[in-house]
């Protein structure tokens, strides 16, 4: 127990900062991150090993909304697999910082696999409105493939931006992180996307909350290209 809570320790010194980080990814995904951190450690598994396996479950989950009918047992473990896969996505950056063992090539790829998903993510979405869903017009086949394009816009563009950006220091770095602000940014968080998916079931009420979640996402690209652009001029 004084191991693992040594581990615990040495965790929650090697956590990024929270400000803009929604609400979902701040208060579950990140503590749940934790968790399997220190289940990592204690079991040796490298932080590469855990981007690994996180994309594993996260491929598995994708590959079954592609594969099978939707229903409510398949909707529930997609879930549980995209969850599992974000909090081992969460795990192996905790994990590297912990143990000073960050390094180029991780977090490279970190960033292939965080790209990957959130391309494939909307690709089988896509893939499951043509096969088994009775879409009220063909045109909204263009939602997943809209959705794809903002989604991979706002996270190559937070990557690019927090590259570019100069460090901020002093009191800018001190500030404390603001919750309401987290709650705001709740629709664009990855982990509500995960969510959804436990509407898969209901396709009606799934495509509802798909269309809603893309009109939120391109309202929010537009004020975060506007944001970024002017912080690097």
């Amino acid at each position: 127990m004084s191991e693992l809570a040594d581990v615990f320790g040495r965790l929650s010194t090697a956590q990024k900062s929270s400000k803009g980080v929604p609400v979902y990814s701040r208060f579950v995904n990140r503590p749940a991150g934790r968790v399997l951190a220190a289940v990592a450690y204690r079991g040796g598994i490298t932080p590469n090993q855990v981007t690994a396996l996180g994309a594993v479950s996260t491929f598995a989950a994708l590959a079954a909304v592609a594969l099978l009918p939707p229903g409510p047992v398949m909707s529930v473990c997609v879930f549980a697999a995209l969850a599992l896969g974000f909090a081992l996505d969460s795990a192996d950056g905790q994990l590297a910082r912990s143990q000073r063992l960050e390094s180029a090539s991780g977090e490279w790829l970190d960033h292939v696999v965080d790209v990957a998903k959130i391309a494939g993510i909307h690709m089988v979405v896509l893939v499951s409105f043509y096969r088994f869903f009775d879409l009220p017009s063909e045109a909204f086949l263009l939602v997943p493939m809209v959705f794809q394009l903002v989604a991979v816009v706002i996270i190559v563009g937070g990557i690019l931006t927090e590259k570019l950006k100069p460090q901020a220091g002093g009191e800018a770095s001190a500030a404390s992180p603001s919750t309401l602000r987290s709650v705001l940014l709740l629709p664009v968080d990855y982990g509500t996307v995960c969510v959804s998916f436990l509407f898969l079931g209901n396709r009606d009420l799934f495509l509802g909350v798909y269309c809603a979640l893309l009109v939120a996402h391109v309202l929010f690209m537009a004020a975060f290209l506007v944001k970024w652009f002017r912080e690097l001029s």
